[in-house]
């Protein structure tokens, strides 16, 4: 039988209107927001980091979720592992938040020594009689796609990421990001759920009049428009630039670089969609010239345009271009805040000031995040108004929205809400 909580939370899902956002409570109650924890960060597969977040053995860094603290290390093998940031003994983290370096995990609170394989080597004072074999660190089920690390906290993981695995090694070979490193980093603490957050990244209604600097080289149309709002000179330019589109998707594809919409929104646990999307003006990189922001391509590109390689998860976006990459992941800290952690990707062999400047690699994407952190505060402080009521989704350009609110509610009831 449901629980108190459990049942006033099916309660509001129940209240979810097809075609509009959800109830307010769904966005601002911390009993939702534990829910929510549960159900999409500890259950499902999430988005966490990068292979080049750890290029050397003995790289590691930490990553926080909820109470859940996770190790994402490279052995002495050169394998790359996760484990749970607690120790064996009495439960003490083994590190701190961030990157560092290490030749073994060594407790701070009693030296109790792990290899980088995660077996327990040194416990000290505990006797001849211990048996250090069965106090390894705990492993965490995780997938390397293309480079991008996915995890998942549960014993039974979705196993439905076999399909993003099947459709992303392949698009992402070419680029290599296996062999990339991080150029720059930026964590920004938005002011509002995590739900929209996700929601603000999945429409580009919203960006003509926010993103003057994405729109340069991003085309809000891609993202559907109401064709009776046209004027006729922008209805035919409409139609001009997806007769181009779907005549460059057949070019790309021709010339062996899988790029038509593959999705996977309802009636499915891993939730994602992937899409090359066409760069607007010069074609090349999302930056405010639209010309590539670093010479040297990543993995073994030769060309420059080959557009965004696009892809999300629920907890995630990454576009990918010729000469760079950015990544973005977000992770919920309270009902009201949520981490997105960016990062710029290029070439390990780039370098600064010779293959790439670092403004006119990130400028476009530090502007765009600021301005969307802006606006997912501006709607947080809306939902926790008395006067919101669910409003209706565009038919035309916020059909992903849909798609993501029927695919919460879908799975917060497969876990009992």
């Amino acid at each position: 039988m449901l629980n108190k909580v459990s049942s006033s939370i099916t309660t509001l899902l129940d209240q979810r209107i097809e075609g509009h956002s959800l109830p307010a409570e769904l966005y601002t109650r911390e009993d939702v927001f534990e829910a929510d924890l549960e159900v999409f960060f500890l259950n499902h597969w999430i988005q966490v980091g990068l292979e080049c977040d750890i290029p050397e053995p003995g790289d590691a860094t930490v990553i926080d979720i909820g109470s859940t603290s996770l190790i994402l290390l490279r052995d002495d093998d050169n394998e790359i592992r996760v484990v749970r940031n607690v120790c064996r003994h009495r439960g003490s983290r083994l590190l701190d938040a961030g990157s560092t370096v290490i030749s073994r995990l060594v407790c701070p609170y009693h030296q109790w020594t792990y290899e980088l394989s995660g077996e327990l080597s040194y416990a000290p004072h505990m006797g001849k009689d211990f048996d250090k074999s069965c106090r390894s660190l705990k492993p965490v089920n995780f997938r390397s796609i293309g480079g991008l690390i996915y995890v998942c906290l549960s014993e039974d993981p979705p196993v439905d990421i076999n399909r993003i695995e099947e459709v992303m090694e392949e698009r992402l070979a070419p680029y290599d990001l296996r062999n990339t490193k991080v150029a720059h980093e930026v964590d920004v603490i938005e002011k509002g759920n995590w739900k929209l957050t996700m929601e603000n990244n999945r429409e580009c209604y919203h960006c003509s009049a926010n993103h003057p600097e994405l729109c340069v080289s991003f085309v809000d149309l891609d993202f559907g428009f109401d064709p009776d709002s046209l004027s006729p000179e922008d209805r035919e330019e409409a139609e001009e630039h997806f007769a181009m589109y779907a005549e460059r998707t057949r070019t790309w594809e021709a010339a062996g670089f899988p790029s038509t919409t593959v999705e996977q929104v309802r009636n499915c646990e891993t939730n994602f969609r992937t899409q090359r999307l066409i760069i607007a003006g010069a074609g090349e990189s999302q930056t405010e010239d639209a010309t590539a922001a670093s010479s040297k391509l990543l993995g073994t590109m030769t060309r420059k345009d080959l557009g965004d390689l696009h892809l999300w998860g629920h907890n995630s976006w990454n576009h990918i271009m010729g000469d760079h990459a950015v990544t973005s992941i977000a992770i919920p800290l309270s009902a009201g805040t949520t981490l997105v952690r960016t990062k710029w990707l290029v070439h390990k062999d780039a370098v600064e000031g010779v293959d790439y400047d670092l403004d006119k690699l990130t400028h476009v994407w530090i502007a765009t995040t600021e301005q969307d952190s802006e606006l997912v505060a501006r709607s947080h402080a809306g939902i926790q108004d008395p006067a919101y009521e669910p409003g209706p989704y565009s038919k035309f350009s916020e059909g992903a929205l849909d798609d993501f609110s029927t695919w919460y509610v879908e799975r917060m009831r497969a876990h009992g809400y």
